[in-house]
């Protein structure tokens, strides 16, 4: 079946990337792994952080964010408890393996200066709370219970939720799909699917453009830096 492994990366906007860089090294342990002009955005910087070599946290500044108010209850949660506008992150938060782990993160973030709430056992996990730069609010976890559907999916919520039995169940059993090696036109428009916010005129163009055109010229494959070979002993 195909779907989603995991998370390649998940990029946060920085005012200064310096800033996000120094913290999530020095408070987190993350290494820096990359930094370049982000590919295809004239001024944009780019930065990954190591969580593990399939899994990184990514920075990017870009020339008019540090112009961006910051607001409370729109742009940033704030809190894990806070509101923040549709589409936007309310929290994240990092995994450890074991409760010990946990601790001993807590341990680091706590003589680097940063405050730590927890850990608060949820069951399915154990949590620490913090904040990181520009407002963000910060997690890290280990997991707790395994999640079994028939404990953790609660038909009171699902009614909150506005999500019926039926569709409860199809959440819950994606419909099995092993792919067409690639054979899958691009779609008719659709104005009530999820779009990107580009200009219309140039929108439109990119979805009647061949797969192999527009990745021929988007993709990016050659790191910045190049490496001499070193010479043969």
């Amino acid at each position: 079946m195909i779907k989603a492994s995991g998370i390649h990366h998940i990029a946060i906007m920085a005012a200064d990337i310096k800033k996000h860089i120094a913290f999530f090294s020095d408070v987190l342990g993350c290494r820096l792994s990359a930094l370049f002009d982000m590919h295809g955005v004239p001024g944009g910087l780019h930065a990954f952080m190591h969580l593990n070599d399939h899994c990184y946290f990514s920075i990017v500044e870009l020339p008019a964010a540090a112009n961006v108010p910051i607001e409370l209850g729109v742009t940033h949660a704030g809190t894990g408890a806070g509101v923040s506008a549709p589409g936007t992150m309310q929290h994240l938060a990092f995994r450890v393996d074991t409760q010990e782990e946990l601790l001993a993160m807590r341990d680091r973030i706590r003589t680097k200066g940063v405050n730590v709430i927890g850990p608060l056992d949820h069951g399915m996990c154990q949590s620490i709370y913090f904040a990181g730069p520009d407002n963000m609010a910060l997690e890290v976890a280990t997991p707790g219970a395994t999640l079994d559907t028939a404990q953790w999916v609660d038909a009171a919520v699902l009614e909150k939720a506005g999500i019926s039995a039926q569709e409860a169940q199809d959440y819950m059993s994606p419909d099995a799909y092993a792919g067409a090696g690639g054979s899958v036109a691009q779609p008719p428009y659709d104005a009530d699917k999820p779009h990107m916010p580009y200009p219309e005129e140039i929108y439109q163009k990119m979805l009647d453009t061949a797969d192999e055109v527009l990745i021929a010229a988007g993709s990016h494959a050659e790191p910045p830096v190049k490496v001499k070979n070193k010479a043969k002993g």
